[in-house]
Formats: structure tokens, C-alpha cells, sequence
């Protein structure tokens, strides 16, 4: 079912991308705290974990681009090349590290070349754990006289149980030990990878569960398990493949390239079959927009994004997922 009660009830529902990382380093405590001021209903942290199983709020396990990490010598055996859903990348990852570890680094902006004033935010806030998270969120609702969501996104499931690291239980843990695990807070789970939010089913947690669905490839995790088999995220969004999603999930959260493809019935289709429709990631910038949209200035400088988010909009899509979220709550609000 998706829980409607526990969702708040505007459409679409203005998400805050990982806070607000237009203006503040993603996932850090500002740019939530920012994204909650700025009117968003929910925010969407991304959940990776420690070696010590502690799950942090960061984008990927792999922190170079969005830490100080490589600025600290104790560290500096722990660079390595690994292959991440079938990916070689070097860096430094999560698991590789104690959450006593990690705590000692500080987020940094992950685009400082479009995102300069951002960037001057480096290197004065530590990492957030989920929990943390969790419960700043719940504090905001209350400081804010209104009820914020969280829109918990669950990175690589596959790989982290491939090194003994299973995410289902540790987000089960960590939902329970905030108080969020019941339904009494509205509360969406989304991956890229459909099983874990079948693992998560089975923990009984009472949320919504929403499909991510890229615009090219295929779900590392049935890629795994079914080879050229598994069903591509293209194929997922035609009618035969929102069939298969029935019962299975609550909704879809589709790449926004996939929405501005002239023509297309994405939202309609999986609105007849009973299935929300979210997408991402609305972005002002020209580097973000879809080149029809995009203006002079240079990567960084704002195009024409109202045209885009007007053909977004005009698909009647349930959720948008927002870097800026003034500009967000401005323009879906307005």
C-alpha cells in the first residue's frame, strides 16, 4: 500500500535532493537544515555503511569528492581500486572505514566548479549518520510547525551484501531506534534495486516503497542474478513492465530525461495500475538541463529551467526531486 496518511498530501511533493546542495556540500547538517527552512516536505538522504556496520548519509561509499579524506595522511593506505556494480573505482569507501573513523572527516562540496558558493561551506561539518538524520528531521517538523518526510534512498545493496554487509537489517535497526519504522512518520524507501525493497518488506517496516529507474541499463541486482536476461529500466517503464511492479512496489522514481521524451505516457500508465511517479533531479543550471533549455553563461549559470520543470509538471507526476529547493517550493507551489 502506499501510506497517504503518512505522506504529506501537497502534489507534487517537493523533495529536498540530499538537503539542498544548491546552495550547501550534499548531505551535510546545513543543507538539510537548509532544505527544511526553504518549505521542502520531505528530504532524500542516501545510505551507505561502515565496516563496523554504522550506515552514514553519504551519496556513494566511495568519499573522495565529497570529503576531506584525501587532506588526512592516517588514511592514506586505505585509497584503493575496487569495482562497485560492476565498476572499477579508486578512491576511498565506507566500508573500509570504522564509524569512529569517519567521524572524524568533513564534508566537502562534490561540484565545486558549478557549485562555487557551496564550496565555501568545505570542511567545516562532519558526516551524519542515518540516525542523526532521522532525528533532525523529526526535531525540524516540530520546530517548523509542519510534517517533513524522508526519502531514504539505499545505495548498493548488492555489493555491500556481496562483502557481508546486508543493508536490510541495518535500516530496519535504524528505523526502529528513531521511532520511524511504524508508519507514524511519513516515510518513503527507494533503491535502484528492487529486492532490497523486498528485503525490507519482510522487516515489516511501514513505508512506501518506490522503484528507481534509470534511463539506460539495467538493475545491478537482476543483472547479477539474470545475466542479459534482466529486464532494463526501459522496458520497466512500459506497460508489461508497470504489470510486473504491481503488488511489488508502491511507485517508480524515473530518471526526468525519460519525462521531457515528447510523447510519452509514463505517468499515465503507471497512475492506471494504482503506482506513484516520481522524478530527478529538477536543477536550474545549464550543465542539468536538457540542452533545448539550456541558456548562456556557462554550466554553472541558470537557463530556462521553468520551461523544463513546466513539461515535468504538466506530466502530472507525483513527486520532484530538487537541488534548490526555494526554487523548487517556488515554481511547484507557485
Amino acid at each position: 500500500m502506499f501510506y497517504a496518511e503518512s505522506v504529506p498530501r501537497k502534489s507534487p511533493l517537493v523533495i529536498g535532493h540530499r538537503g539542498a546542495p544548491g546552495y550547501r556540500p550534499e548531505h551535510s547538517r546545513s543543507s538539510y537544515e537548509l532544505a527544511f527552512a526553504m518549505g521542502v516536505d520531505a528530504v532524500e538522504p542516501d545510505v551507505v555503511a561502515t565496516r563496523d556496520g554504522v550506515l552514514v548519509v553519504r551519496h556513494e561509499n566511495e568519499i573522495s569528492g565529497t570529503t576531506d579524506v584525501a587532506r588526512h595522511p592516517e588514511f592514506a593506505d586505505r585509497k584503493t581500486t575496487k569495482r562497485v556494480d560492476g565498476q572499477a573505482l579508486t578512491g576511498w569507501f565506507t566500508e573500509d572505514f570504522t564509524w569512529a573513523e569517519l567521524s572524524t572527516l568533513r564534508c566537502r562540496e562534490r561540484l565545486p566548479e558549478v557549485r562555487t558558493s557551496s564550496a565555501t561551506f568545505d570542511d567545516t561539518q562532519p558526516i551524519l549518520r542515518l540516525t542523526d538524520l532521522l532525528d533532525l528531521v523529526r526535531k525540524s517538523s516540530v520546530e517548523h510547525g509542519r510534517e517533513i518526510g524522508v526519502v531514504l534512498e539505499v545505495k548498493h545493496a548488492t555489493y555491500f551484501a556481496s562483502i557481508g554487509l546486508e543493508l536490510a537489517p541495518l535500516i530496519a535497526r535504524d528505523l526502529r531506534a528513531t521511532g520511524w519504522a511504524d508508519g507514524e512518520l511519513p516515510l518513503i524507501i527507494e533503491s535502484f534495486e528492487s529486492t532490497v525493497l523486498g528485503r525490507l518488506r519482510e522487516q515489516r517496516i511501514a513505508a512506501s516503497y518506490v522503484y528507481l529507474i534509470e534511463a539506460a541499463g539495467r538493475p545491478y541486482d537482476l543483472l547479477v542474478a539474470q545475466g542479459k536476461q534482466a529486464l532494463s529500466y526501459k522496458a520497466t517503464v512500459k506497460p508489461a513492465g508497470l504489470d510486473s511492479l504491481i503488488g511489488r512496489v508502491d511507485g517508480i522514481s524515473v530518471s526526468k530525461k525519460m519525462l521531457l521524451v515528447p510523447g510519452n505516457t509514463i505517468v499515465d500508465d503507471a497512475h492506471a495500475r494504482g503506482l506513484k511517479v516520481f522524478t530527478w533531479t529538477c536543477r536550474p543550471e545549464n550543465g542539468f538541463l536538457s540542452p533545448e533549455f539550456r541558456a548562456g553563461g556557462g554550466k554553472a549559470a541558470y537557463g530556462d529551467y521553468e520551461s523544463e520543470w513546466r513539461v515535468i509538471a504538466a506530466t502530472g507526476v507525483d513527486g520532484v526531486f530538487v537541488d534548490q529547493p526555494d526554487l523548487g517550493v517556488g515554481f511547484f507551489r507557485g
